[in-house]
């Protein structure tokens, strides 16, 4: 890792004989700017053509790229320079993909923040990446206040889709504010190893890490995944529930249909089933992204029978088991086969992947050409067809570091690019992978990661919670869930309101999804005979 002029560049981080870019063809050019992802649509002649469509708006692609010109010229207006941080807290509204392109092609580098994050964890954010700038819309502008500006170098917040009532920094009213600049901006000069932009891991064991993302990761991504997988078209539109914050969801909603000239369908807000039938039968998507706890509520959901899905051609899932249960499910209301996948945020989207033509429910899928695949024991052995190992991971979209972190970045990041992802595979003779577990006690829930402790402590600090204990739970269909079993100091209580007690506990503390969604009260928790918890008699209860 260099700095030139105080930016970061990763030195060889795009080796030009790496096995996965040779497999690929993927070549790139030194001086490389991410936005091209969007702006090369103008010199394709998509200029006209649908970008962006849904309840807040339409864009074409002429339309986004001014705008997000505009937002270049507005950034560096506020005297930012190349490197520095732009905070975007965002929901799924025209103006995400353009202020990011914006910061991007101003050789800026936006921070995508879940929308849930409560002012302290945000205090945070800002503090570890010296962000400047931030940019968010009204109804989110009340978590800048005292506690999540203090001791950061936060000077401007921008503010879209509505006026904020109050802001600790300088804010800036984004709408009229625009229309000052430019339409068109030259692309900043980056080399294709530069900082683009970062996400946020959830912090599930400890503090969140700053992913790192490079200016090329974009369109390797796009090359590796989305031409060997979704084979988009033009005249294709993406509906990605998951939210553009979300590794997944970026890749959804913002680079795979750029890069294809094809558009997409925002919708902002809470994503109700109402809402998801509303917006396929409105704005008629042809390709879903979701989540198996999404397919689950939305097959179960009054109305599912009778909404249209006809213009759908293809369904993604990723990130937690897909069960046959849901499978089918879904199969049933639809009539498409879900076609299920496992990315990270460290490789930015999906290395693992069934086929529309060849998949196998229950197995997160076939190697994604691009990427590098190794099955490990914990002495580092390869192991073979059909034993279990510790999965590690290779590609040219790998993050390089975690921000400030050399301790998790050593940890993960291994010699040669190689990324420990901590999970437990088995590999069949036909080349899918089937997951069996984590190496550590890390649970997926609804496509989060979450550390049962960290809510265990949580729990055990409500003034009316004697003791407790806090596990992963397998639910039938193969989902994972959190179980918390709960001594409470008083005997005299009511289930169902102490239950909803300790669950709102946790999400005012915690992030909402981090909760437990089974709770089970007993008198004593089973100990050892060193007094500890016995944790493999508590699961069993």
């Amino acid at each position: 890792m260099t700095k030139v002029d105080g930016v970061l560049e990763v030195a060889d981080a795009v080796p030009s004989d790496s096995p996965g870019a040779l497999e690929i063809g993927f070549t790139i050019p030194q001086q490389y700017n991410a936005s091209r992802i969007l702006f090369d649509n103008l010199s394709h002649g998509r200029g006209d053509r649908l970008a962006l469509t849904g309840p807040a708006g339409t864009r074409s692609y002429a339309e986004l790229c001014a705008e997000a010109s505009r937002w270049g010229h507005g950034l560096q207006s506020l005297g930012l320079k190349r490197g520095d941080r732009v905070l975007m807290f965002l929901d799924d509204k025209p103006a995400y993909p353009a202020a990011f392109f914006g910061a991007v092609r101003a050789g800026l580098v936006p921070l995508l923040i879940n929308t849930l994050t409560a002012p302290d964890l945000l205090q945070f954010y800002l503090f570890d990446s010296g962000a400047t700038a931030a940019v968010a819309d009204a109804e989110f502008c009340a978590r800048f206040d005292a506690t999540a500006c203090k001791d950061t170098a936060l000077r401007t917040l921008i503010v879209v889709n509505g006026a904020a009532d109050h802001a600790v920094p300088n804010t800036v009213i984004a709408e009229q504010w625009l229309q000052g600049f430019p339409a068109d901006l030259a692309e900043a000069d980056t080399h294709r190893n530069e900082m683009a932009f970062w996400m946020y891991s959830s912090g599930s064991t400890g503090r969140p890490k700053g992913i790192v993302h490079l200016q090329h990761d974009m369109a390797y991504s796009e090359l590796a995944f989305a031409r060997n997988v979704l084979k988009l078209k033009d005249n294709d539109v993406c509906f990605s529930v998951p939210k553009i914050f979300f590794a997944y969801g970026f890749g959804n909603s913002i680079t795979f249909p750029f890069s294809a000239g094809a558009a997409t369908l925002l919708l902002p807000g809470q994503p109700k089933p109402a809402a998801i039938f509303e917006a396929i039968e409105r704005f008629r998507p042809s390709v879903f992204f979701g989540l198996p706890t999404l397919y689950t509520s939305l097959t179960k959901a009054d109305g599912a029978a009778a909404a249209d899905f006809s213009s759908l051609r293809m369904a993604l899932s990723a990130a937690e088991v897909l069960s046959a249960d849901v499978f089918n499910a879904w199969k049933n209301l639809t009539g498409l086969e879900i076609v299920e996948g496992l990315g990270s945020t460290e490789e930015l989207h999906i290395y693992l992947s069934n086929r529309p033509d060849k998949k196998k429910v229950g197995a997160a899928g076939l190697r994604v050409p691009g990427y590098e695949i190794a099955l490990k024991d914990k002495v580092g052995r390869e192991v073979g067809d059909n034993e279990e190992g510790i999965m590690w991971v290779r590609g040219d979209s790998s993050t390089p570091l975690y921000w400030n972190r050399p301790d998790k970045s050593a940890e993960t990041i291994r010699e040669g690019g190689w990324i420990y992802t901590g999970d437990r595979f088995v590999r069949d003779s036909d080349g899918f992978y089937f997951f069996r577990g984590r190496a550590d006690d890390l649970v997926k829930i609804s496509g989060q990661w979450v550390y049962p402790l960290e809510v265990e402590l949580c729990l055990a600090e409500h003034p009316e919670v004697r003791e407790c204990a806090v596990f992963a739970a397998e639910l039938p269909d193969r989902r994972m869930t959190l179980k918390a079993v709960v001594v409470m100091n008083s005997h005299t209580f009511d289930a169902s309101e102490a239950t909803r007690m300790l669950q709102d506990f946790v999400k005012a503390r915690l992030l909402p999804y981090k909760y437990p969604r089974e709770v089970k009260f007993i008198d004593e928790l089973p100990k050892t005979g060193t007094g500890k918890i016995d944790r493999q008699a508590v699961m069993k209860l």
